[in-house]
């Protein structure tokens, strides 16, 4: 009798284990299927690079949610307030002036592609063109601003003041062709190609308005150019392992096998 008892009682003591274990497995399991991450990008080519690393990081067990922003500012804002995981759309120099105006703490966890800035014109051919009095559209963000300005100096169009970070108009010291600036937002560049002779567009936004930057830019940013794209995230999340599966997924192989094979030269990787 005695050892039937301690039959019964090994008996249920490993069914007892064995539905732990099963329930422990099934709760981890549960858990990893629940990891979602929601991240803000621009259209083109953003939210499209983001849609290629879906099936990897459904393999960490992780859903993406990709949410789209037309403009610059939304999605630094929508990280901030915790509406976002992290945002994929920038520049180090654009989130550095972000910081600084709006007193936010987001932070760059990796660069993942370039895209060159390319000058766009439906009036001219190549920049020896350029009459007195041309008008030229550009950024009006200081840090694509800034950057317009240097693209159109490195091909002789204009001398900027030296020792100047985040350079203007204003620092413009050499014009010879007294070309007039037109500063506007950055998604809007593209429309003023009708009457502008040219305008200087961030690549995204010239994909989106259907401009292909290896076959209708004038000219585009040297490839050495600094300004990388960046996964961000708020500060307290920089060592987020989920963001950090995230990362790992835009700097893979596969992302890179698919901007080049998919862009083709008009947007590099960065890593």
């Amino acid at each position: 009798m005695f050892k039937k008892s301690l039959l019964v009682l090994g008996v249920c003591a490993t069914l007892f284990v064995s539905g732990c274990s099963k329930s422990d497995t099934q709760s981890q399991n549960t858990n990893k299927e629940n990891v979602k991450l929601v991240v803000g990008a621009t259209p083109e080519p953003h939210a499209k690079m983001l849609q290629q690393v879906i099936p990897l990081l459904q393999k960490e067990g992780i859903t993406l949610e990709i949410k789209e922003f037309n403009d610059y500012v939304t999605p630094n804002l929508s990280l901030n307030d915790g509406s976002l995981d992290a945002n994929f759309f920038q520049h180090k120099p654009y989130l550095d002036s972000f910081n600084k105006e709006k007193n936010t703490k987001l932070l760059s966890i990796g660069s993942v592609h370039l895209e060159p800035m390319g000058v766009y014109s439906k009036k001219i051919k190549n920049l020896e063109e350029l009459q007195n009095g041309n008008v030229v559209t550009l950024p009006n963000d200081p840090s694509n601003g800034a950057r317009a300005l240097r693209v159109l100096e490195a091909n002789g169009v204009i001398k900027l003041k030296e020792g100047v970070e985040l350079v203007s108009a204003q620092d413009i010291i050499e014009n010879p062709k007294n070309l007039k600036f037109k500063e506007m937002d950055a998604p809007l560049l593209a429309r003023t190609l009708d009457d502008a002779t040219i305008s200087v567009i961030n690549t995204n936004f010239a994909l989106l308005a259907g401009l292909n930057p290896l076959n209708d830019a004038i000219v585009l940013e040297d490839k050495e150019s600094p300004y990388a794209n960046i996964l961000v995230v708020k500060e307290e999340k920089a060592n987020d392992e989920n963001l950090k599966k995230l990362l790992n997924a835009l700097q893979s192989q596969t992302m890179k096998d698919f901007i080049l094979n998919e862009y083709k030269g008009a947007i590099l990787p960065a890593f």
